[in-house]
């Protein structure tokens, strides 16, 4: 695959939800979007506990981790531990705005700083044979979108980079939540992609605000691909249609039964490795969006996938009441 077929459709990279479990859920929905990992930074990576944080399985493919840090060096042994692993990307984050990466010297925070990201970058491609990538915001507080832009993707593209995924907003690193930075400040799809219309020779792939399926192959036809976050964690039906609209391909699964049919032997393996059922299927609990029975499906995961013991079974009856629901709405 192409690396503009692999930027073509991703799915973020989202804290606290884009783990393991996560992305064999996602994988199941589509065949060809690509997935990311949580955002990791290199002090975990080179110190912490591999397995936990960095263990993923090979029907994930593709996947790419998503590294936070600025020590060219870090990051460098960071990228090997990565490639090492068998990820098919490492993705350095410039556009996260939190406290805590704006303390340790990265995430949005750097697109004051394209020369050290160039360094970041480089460093990088120098020590892995992987796709390096990068995905910033459009700007930081009051630097102008214009400037500020072409700053980050120039000292990028010198440095040897892949692909960039950018954010259409600013990030706000002082005034604005991170919850509020992915809402408050205005999308500006356009200037992305004025920034492709400049670079027509480097991947660029947008993210931020894009919920309709209509709109991918809209951004599509402006840039080498679109990169969808919220959307897809919380009606993750709608990556049935990433590998029929963007592909042309069959999705793998009809719909969310099919889903839950297909990760149950996922289900009882990791059930069997002590693994909570909770873990797993509060990733599911967007599933059958709008359908008959949907609040009794995420009702009774709520209640019982929690519990102590709880099993495939669970998941089975959840399913049940949508099941039931559409059947019996059929039949009036």
């Amino acid at each position: 695959m192409s690396d503009y077929q692999r930027q073509r459709f991703s799915v973020a990279p989202m804290m606290d939800w884009t783990d393991r479990h996560c992305r064999f859920f996602h994988r199941i929905l589509s065949r060809h979007a690509l997935l990311y990992t949580e955002m990791v930074t290199t002090g975990a990576v080179i110190h912490g506990d591999r397995q936990r944080l960095l263990g993923f399985s090979g029907e994930e493919h593709p996947v790419a981790l998503q590294l936070g840090g600025s020590n060219p060096g870090e990051l460098a042994k960071a990228a090997r531990i990565c490639a090492d692993l068998g990820y098919d990307e490492v993705n350095l984050n410039v556009g996260c705005p939190s406290d805590r990466v704006q303390d340790g010297r990265f995430g949005a925070c750097l697109m004051a700083e394209p020369e050290l990201v160039a360094e970041c970058v480089a460093a990088m491609k120098a020590a892995v044979d992987l796709p390096v990538t990068v995905k910033c915001r459009i700007g930081i507080d009051e630097q102008d979108p214009e400037v500020a832009l072409d700053a980050i993707t120039a000292a990028v593209r010198a440095a040897g980079v892949d692909a960039l995924v950018v954010h259409a907003r600013k990030a706000w690193l002082k005034g604005l939540s991170p919850k509020e930075n992915r809402d408050v400040p205005p999308l500006d799809y356009n200037r992305v992609y004025r920034l492709k219309q400049a670079n027509p020779d480097l991947t660029i792939a947008i993210n931020g605000g894009i919920k309709d399926v209509g709109a991918w192959s809209a951004h599509c036809e402006h840039l080498d691909g679109v990169m969808v976050g919220r959307e897809a964690y919380q009606n993750p039906e709608i990556l049935l249609a990433v590998d029929p609209v963007l592909f042309g391909e069959t999705a793998p699964v009809a719909d969310g039964f099919e889903a839950i049919e297909a990760m149950a032997p996922y289900i009882e393996a990791r059930l069997a490795e002590g693994v909570r059922l909770s873990s797993i299927t509060r990733h599911m609990i967007g599933l059958f969006p709008g359908r008959p029975g949907a609040r009794l499906y995420r009702r009774h995961l709520a209640t019982e996938a929690v519990k102590q013991g709880a099993g495939l079974d669970v998941l089975f009856e959840a399913a049940a009441h949508v099941r039931r629901a559409v059947e019996a709405k059929a039949a009036a």
